[in-house]
């Protein structure tokens, strides 16, 4: 059995390039079990050329999902899979986390139902962040409560389906990212009653007891430099640049504020912090005497209050999996080098997203930068894609037990 895939919000085509790398199955009774991409729908321009650049001119909408549900559903447009990685605005730590009440956001789930109940796919695949279960709003109310009536929703949806919901650890899949989302993979309840057949989470293959995370050290050696990735790097400003160099990995900009307490610092002990740290001599030393380089760290700390978040300036661990690459943010967000003074490069961000080293990138620097920390990593997605199509051909697979409670059938089933 052929799947023809159709994605909502399909970004420059994290997911799309995945479910293309994945080699047919054959099950025990000779069936060949495959994906192909057919279209991806996405309202922002440079996404949409970056996936007609990587996925074909032809399979490239650019276009608002609400319209393309209500409009654009036609019989030519017929798939029988469906991807849909609905935003995750309403429900991000660092968004306005107004849950489902969001109007612009929070429903936006809908519309891949609404192309469930034209289409009537055999399977579907949808992702969204952690927080979408766990996040208080901001009015108190537990948007992460929404989580379930979600699920329940895509379970009734046109023919009806069996949903399951997993937290994935993508570090845990051999992605270089510490980078946690929920996925929900449906079979449509027929199908899956009459084949046998039930979709399981697959097991994670690196971490304790398993394969050692791959590190962004590892990730980042042999980046390739091409020009559609772009080597360019983030102007920075001088006291950015001193910023970073007071910040041992691993470590954020709040580090500073620490270090300008002499009740807790005093000068032997601030003095034994910075030559501890593998640049000193070639780039602190100079200033001399620790009243120069505490003078630097007052001048060059942010005296910021508000927002404190843990990424800001913090700077990536050789040896361990990168934080979470981010598509948007002011400075400080752009994830920054575990030893050279300054922010990743976009080659960079997208290798540690598992982008293949032959994609190509439309748009400008910061564009280009949105897309690749909007996107799914290539090789998790192409993990689940895998087992979706072990599932239909009955190969077994490593797997772990979804959690009960995210485990949902049609209401009338």
């Amino acid at each position: 059995m052929h799947f023809d895939l159709g994605e909502l919000f399909c970004g420059p085509g994290g997911m799309a390039i995945a479910s293309t790398q994945v080699p047919p199955v054959e099950s025990a009774t000779h069936e060949v079990f495959s994906i192909s991409h057919s279209w991806g729908v996405d309202v922002a321009p440079y996404a949409i050329e970056t996936f007609k650049a990587n996925l074909g001119e032809d399979k490239g909408i650019k276009m608002n999902a609400r319209r393309f549900v209500k409009k654009e559903l036609t019989p030519e447009r017929r798939i029988n899979a469906l991807a849909f990685g609905f935003p995750c605005n309403s429900f991000s730590q660092v968004g306005e986390r107004k849950g489902v009440r969001d109007r612009k956001f929070g429903n936006l789930y809908k519309t891949g139902i609404r192309v469930m109940e034209a289409y009537d796919p055999i399977w579907f695949i949808a992702e969204n962040v952690s927080g979408i279960k766990k996040v208080t709003d901001k009015n108190g109310l537990n948007a992460g409560g929404q989580f379930k009536e979600i699920l329940q929703e895509l379970a009734n949806a046109g023919e009806g389906y069996n949903v399951v919901a997993h937290l994935y650890k993508f570090e845990e899949y051999g992605v270089p990212q510490s980078r946690h989302r929920y996925v929900v993979v449906g079979i449509r309840h027929d199908v899956a009653n009459r084949e046998g057949i039930k979709f399981m989470p697959p097991a994670p293959t690196h971490g304790k007891g398993r394969l050692p995370f791959v590190t962004v050290q590892e990730a980042l050696k042999n980046v390739v430099t091409l020009s559609n990735w772009s080597s360019r790097r983030t102007r920075q400003s001088d006291n950015v640049v001193w910023r970073l160099k007071f910040t041992p990995p691993g470590e954020n900009a709040w580090k500073l504020d620490e270090l300008v307490d002499e009740a807790r610092w005093p000068d032997d002990r601030l003095l034994e912090y910075l030559k501890r740290l593998p640049w000193f001599e070639a780039d602190i030393a100079a200033l001399g005497s620790v009243a120069n380089m505490r003078a630097k760290i007052e001048e060059c700390r942010l005296h910021c209050e508000k927002a404190r978040m843990s990424h800001i300036y913090r700077r990536l661990e050789a040896d361990k999996p990168a934080y979470t690459i981010t598509g948007s943010g002011g400075g400080g967000t752009h994830v920054y080098h575990w030893c050279e003074h300054r922010a990743l490069t976009n080659g960079e961000r997208a290798a540690l997203q598992t982008f293949p080293s032959t994609f190509e990138f439309k748009g400008t620097p910061e564009q280009i930068r949105k897309q690749i920390g909007m996107a799914v990593p290539t090789l998790g997605a192409k993990q689940i894609f895998q087992a979706i199509l072990n599932t239909f051909a009955k190969v077994p697979y490593e797997s772990v037990e979804p959690d009960p409670g995210l485990v949902f059938s049609p209401r009338n089933s």
